[in-house]
């Protein structure tokens, strides 16, 4: 078959995070997360599922690293939880908690794969939520707290670090629309918890680098905005704005869009120089592009979403779209120039209904056109002068995909959540023949 190319020293990874695949939420001292809280809320989560046994990493994270160790990845992104360590968010951390990540970090280096690691995917201890969570600007400093005690611990083994994920879905869909956790519906009165991530992300940095980590960026999701309808390019720049401008700004450029500042706490200005850290990479997470339109009547926002159609859509709704990869990547560079350092592809994947054939074996030719097109679309990138330096796939195993419950399949690795056996998709393969260049 003929694979996209890449330069020898090209980073290939796998992706997930911890509150999605670990299970064990009331195992060893780990304390409840407001995802914890939200999956108990009647009917938050499609067919009222639970993240309590999910794909049972905690207990099966050797046959995980395994199958990493057989893709011949480079790379591996997880996430620890934020609950393991420090049960409330605060305090002296939870013994049993690091031990879990000392052996699952160790495990990962021994089979040859560099861990990189994720402080925060949105599993916000319950206690600080009550304290008011990401709106209380005092979270950030709770983080900070958080990433000296990781960093103090890992930093001798982990040689990429990200502080937060997709701040952008926590203040958005968490407090904005309330589709995921904590459920607050504030609409643009949820932009104060963008500020404050973008402070806790600026404070773990330092804390980091304090801790002796090196090799720290981000990874924020980004999406090409399309107008979609006349009169849209006001309603376009609003929530590019929105949802691009306002994480990367202030991180790569020590600003906020003007659009956003009469969102924002009085004395935002104040943290940028803290928010605006160096950073050693900086992680685009890419699924979809967005199309928007002017908003109509009653519309208490400055613009309105509208579907991109003409394209083939996954199991998860997103349109499938090689080619707006490509235009992010180069915008970004078009966008913020010398101030862009090194790109990772941090996050890039598709869910389908994937389940084994007659013959006990997962077929999945969407996945695997998905991946050619994508990774041609970062080709193109490169070759337009992106320095994109290595591509992560989301994700290793079938998880559970928050409020959508377990029917999105995401991974390269089937999951069968009755008996946790694992059964490798074809896309499994064709990503490691990709990867170890047969």
């Amino acid at each position: 078959m003929d694979y996209p190319t890449f330069p020898p020293e090209f980073l290939w990874g796998v992706s997930t995070s911890a509150f999605q695949i670990e299970g064990a939420t009331a195992e060893a001292g780990r304390g409840p997360s407001i995802w914890d809280t939200f999956t108990a809320t009647d009917g938050k989560i499609a067919r009222g599922e639970d993240a309590k046994v999910a794909a049972d990493h905690y207990h099966r994270y050797s046959e995980d690293i395994a199958l990493m160790a057989e893709l011949g990845v480079g790379a591996y992104r997880m996430s620890i939880a934020w609950p393991r360590v420090q049960p409330t968010g605060t305090g002296k951390p939870h013994a049993e908690g690091l031990a879990f990540y000392d052996k699952l970090i160790d495990e990962v280096c021994a089979a040859g794969i560099e861990p990189v690691v994720t402080l925060y995917h949105w599993d916000t201890p319950q206690a600080l939520e009550d304290a008011g969570g990401w709106l209380n600007r005092d979270t950030a400093n709770r983080f900070a707290e958080y990433a000296t005690v990781v960093g103090e611990r890992f930093a001798d083994r982990v040689k990429m670090w990200i502080p937060l994920n997709e701040p952008v879905v926590m203040s958005i869909y968490g407090y904005g629309i309330g589709e995921y956790a904590p459920g607050q519906f504030l609409l643009l009165d949820a932009l104060p918890t963008a500020h404050h991530q973008n402070l806790a992300h600026g404070l773990a940095v330092q804390a980091l680098r304090a801790a002796g980590a090196t090799g720290i960026g981000t990874a924020n999701n980004h999406s090409p905005i399309w107008s979609v309808g006349e009169g849209a390019d006001e309603a376009k720049d609003w929530l590019d704005a929105l949802l691009n401008r306002t994480f990367a700004d202030p991180v790569l450029l020590g600003s906020y869009p003007e659009q956003i500042h009469p969102h924002l706490p009085e004395s935002f200005a104040d943290d940028l120089p803290v928010i605006h850290q160096p950073l050693d990479f900086y992680g685009v997470n890419y699924y979809e592009p967005l199309g928007v339109a002017a908003p109509g009547e009653g519309n208490p926002l400055p613009f309105e979403l509208r579907p991109i159609e003409g394209y083939p859509m996954t199991t998860n709704d997103s349109p499938i779209v090689p080619q707006g990869l490509r235009e992010l990547l180069v915008s970004f560079q078009d966008r913020y120039l010398e101030h862009l350092p090194p790109v990772y592809v941090t996050e890039n994947g598709c869910s389908f209904a994937d389940e084994p054939g007659e013959d006990g074996l997962v077929h999945d030719p969407e996945r695997i056109d998905f991946l050619d097109g994508h990774l041609r679309a970062v080709r193109e990138a490169v070759d337009a002068g992106v320095d994109v330096r290595g591509y992560f796939v989301w994700s290793l195993l079938d998880n559970f995909e928050w409020s959508k419950g377990y029917a999105p399949r995401f991974g390269l690795v089937h999951v069968d959540y009755e008996t946790q056996r694992r059964t490798p998709k074809d896309s499994f393969t064709w990503y490691r023949k990709l990867v170890n260049d047969e």
